[in-house]
């Protein structure tokens, strides 16, 4: 199976997946950080990929999303953003809706 195709299965298989740096408990960048403590205010359940235990899926996201940096947001399937973006959304109250709009059940 590509990384193309386990990216994908990951996203389909999961309403919010948070690809990052480390893990929710030991984020290993501040980006990572920020945007799980993000994810936490939203309190909503979500997946993570610790991409620094995997360089096909380190490097894949990258292209299946055509942005260069982690950590990636998806939601129902749909690329949100970075951290910087998930900040922007929700100070302006978009993520909330975005999650309220999805569905999304709560942790």
């Amino acid at each position: 199976m590509s990384s193309n195709e386990r990216i994908a299965e990951i996203v389909g298989a999961n309403d919010v997946v948070l690809f990052m740096k480390g893990t929710p408990l030991f984020p290993q960048c501040g980006f990572s950080s920020k945007a799980i403590a993000i994810l936490e205010h939203l309190g909503v359940q979500y997946a993570t990929v610790d991409v620094l235990q995997d360089m096909e899926i380190r490097q894949g996201i990258k292209a299946y999303s055509d942005w260069p940096t982690i950590p990636q947001l998806y939601v129902k399937g749909e690329f949100v953003g970075g951290s910087d973006i998930m900040m922007e959304m929700y100070e302006a109250g978009e993520l909330q809706q975005l999650v309220a709009d999805a569905e999304v059940g709560p942790s």
